[in-house]
């Protein structure tokens, strides 16, 4: 079987594939946003010395981490309507699922660059009449997003691989796209093909990028 792209005009693509590839960006951008801030709060959590903080948090963090996202996915899209009593839509289900599921791995990656500062750090900022939350905000996290921002990025990147996911519930994203543009056309394989090598392209370039980020922050240190 020979393949057939001569179909992907222009019109194709910017009626199908940037019309889906814009909401995989923006679900990314919300998903990266919201699970950074709520993963922030869940490492805080965890490390208050709280059990009543910590066992709640540690328990979101490992039952997230320990279930596939698609089944994650599949729950909010499918179970949540009927509690609620009202469909929320293929977008606005895997937003919040990805916010979600996200916020459990960044917490992680949170939670270990705050540990990475040294304690001397906080004891300096104790000892200048800092307040816990002021100790935080000035002094811990700043340095903790700062040693994490490569883990940070190839996380996002990996979110943004995630995201072809939400094609399982029928949200208007990138894969869906390419699945639609070839579909009509009748050339249903050259549309995964080319979805395979664009994920390839954006994904290694972006991997490249996050790797050269990473040599200078090692140089600046």
């Amino acid at each position: 079987m020979e393949l057939d792209l001569s179909f992907y005009s222009w019109e194709i693509i910017s009626n199908y594939v940037l019309k889906g590839l814009y909401f995989s960006v923006i679900l990314t951008v919300v998903a990266t946003a919201g699970g950074i801030l709520f993963g922030t709060l869940l490492a805080l959590m965890r490390m208050s010395g709280s059990k009543v903080l910590g066992i709640p948090a540690t328990v979101y963090v490992n039952g997230m981490r320990s279930i596939p996202l698609v089944m994650v996915l599949l729950w909010f899209f499918l179970l949540v309507p009927l509690l609620i009593g009202k469909p929320i839509g293929a977008e606005a289900a895997a937003v919040i699922t990805f916010v979600a599921f996200e916020a459990a791995y960044f917490s992680e990656i949170m939670r270990a660059g705050i540990q990475s500062i040294p304690r001397g750090q906080a004891s300096a900022g104790h000892a200048l009449g800092m307040t816990y939350a002021q100790n935080l905000r000035v002094v811990i996290l700043p340095q903790a997003f700062r040693n994490m921002v490569p883990v940070l990025l190839t996380q996002t990147i990996i979110l943004f691989q995630d995201t072809s996911l939400v094609y399982a519930i029928g949200a208007n994203d990138a894969l869906k796209g390419f699945v639609v543009a070839g579909t009509t056309r009748g050339r249903p394989v050259e549309s995964y093909v080319l979805a395979t090598v664009f994920y390839f392209v954006v994904c290694f370039a972006l991997s490249c990028l996050v790797k050269r980020l990473h040599r200078k922050i090692a140089i600046i240190r």
